[in-house]
């Protein structure tokens, strides 16, 4: 009797969600290269999670990093921040009165809400309930299952059609913890059905366009960010020889796989697989793009946070052959989204604008000959960071819906 006793203690024990309590998110600002060796040198003697940028070696002179350190360590980098001259501030005190903060919604309901952050079960119900409501405009099919089983939904929005129409194919949710990013993808699914027949830009575009919409590409990471780790980011795949669970799948496609920017190590945040699309979400991801090459026109894939609006290379540093074009796009649609807010973003190519990181789902699309492939970095820059408050969720998809529509609207007039 003791011993079940034990064990059912060991098993709550298991389940329950990672707690933050006192751990702080510092950002920290480098200036001189001991500045750059400090911050590698904190990363490899303490358990620090980058959050931008997303390991210790893509950290420079001249950019802010944004680490969370565990309750336990924060008194030590304190002392050792303080030490070694950087300039630096605490942008979140307490890290788990920003987890149960972010859920500020005024709504109080069980069910599926566009201004709550819904968990998958609730994702799910409503990808079924929005189809079968819409069959004039919605498809759904499933490319296929994630590593633990469960189903991907791709949501095909488009006025039905008896011959096959060029597409944009978009994704939210490539990294678990991202939450603003699945959030946007239902938004758009119900902006893009409600406003068809009223919104003249809308309603041309399901005409003579379809867009695909994976409302969450790592469902797995995400129900994993719901039950056990609001922080986790990769998938949750298990690889034989080691402990450390998942990859990166925005570091595991076939755009300069495991070179800049990724770790080769299965226990980083950064890690780029066992192979290339060793994920099988990015596999599944990858194979319909690949079979649908012929009419998909545009790849925009949603992340956060920072308010970038990114295009290719983030594998290397040259140029994309249509950098000019890509540009222009980028900064008109950046300035569409800031009519409503004034909410400010930078564009430009990953690797000059951010930092370098190889294997990611844009680049692949773009070298795959999709032309217009644009990663969006959503709200906000570092305040909140990935704990953004659901009161930030209908301002923040309302003006990425003008970015979105802005970049769909050029795509359908210059088809290639």
């Amino acid at each position: 009797m003791k011993l079940l006793l034990l064990l059912g203690l060991v098993t709550v024990a298991l389940c329950e969600p990672t707690r933050f309590e006192g751990d702080k998110v510092f950002r920290l600002k480098p200036v001189i290269d001991s500045h750059v060796s400090f911050i590698k040198e904190l990363a490899s003697s303490l358990k620090v999670d980058f959050w931008s940028p997303d390991s210790a070696e893509l950290v420079t002179i001249d950019i802010d990093v944004d680490i969370h350190v565990p309750a336990s360590h924060s008194d030590m980098v304190f002392i050792m921040l303080d030490q070694s001259g950087i300039n630096y501030e605490v942008l979140i005190d307490d890290l788990q009165a920003a987890v149960d903060g972010q859920l500020d919604s005024s709504t109080h309901t069980r069910s599926h809400d566009y201004t709550k952050y819904n968990n998958w079960n609730t994702i799910q119900d409503w990808v079924i309930s929005i189809t079968s409501a819409n069959p004039t405009l919605i498809s759904r099919t499933t490319i296929g299952n994630t590593y633990e089983g469960r189903p991907m939904h791709l949501l095909k929005i488009g006025k039905s059609s008896t011959s096959t129409k060029p597409a944009i194919f978009m994704d939210c949710g490539i990294h678990a913890r991202e939450w603003i990013s699945h959030a946007f993808c239902q938004w758009f699914i119900k902006e893009a059905v409600s406003t068809y027949g009223s919104d003249p830009e809308i309603t041309s575009l399901l005409d003579q366009m379809d867009v695909f919409v994976l409302p969450v590409f790592n469902v797995d990471g995400y129900v994993y960010s719901w039950t056990n780790n609001r922080m986790w980011r990769k998938t949750r795949s298990k690889k034989s020889g080691s402990s450390c669970v998942g990859a990166d799948p925005n570091r595991n496609f076939d755009a300069g796989w495991c070179t800049l920017g990724a770790s080769n190590s299965p226990c980083s945040d950064t890690y780029c697989g066992a192979s290339v699309e060793s994920e099988i979400e990015v596999k599944n991801v990858a194979n319909f793009i690949r079979q649908n090459r012929s009419i998909i026109k545009a790849y925009l894939t949603i992340h956060s946070y920072s308010q970038l609006l990114l295009f290719p290379y983030s594998y290397k540093y040259g140029l994309a052959a249509d950098h000019s074009e890509l540009l222009s796009v980028a900064e008109a649609a950046s300035q569409a989204l800031g009519s409503l807010y004034g909410t400010k973003y930078t564009s430009g190519p990953g690797a000059t604008t951010i930092y370098p990181a190889s294997g990611g789902s844009d680049d692949w699309a773009y070298d795959l000959g999709v032309k217009y492939a644009y990663t969006f970095e959503l709200r906000d820059t570092g305040y909140y960071g990935f704990l953004l408050p659901e009161s930030q969720i209908k301002p923040t998809c309302e003006e990425t819906m003008l970015a979105v529509k802005y970049i769909a609207a050029y795509v359908q007039k210059n088809l290639y």
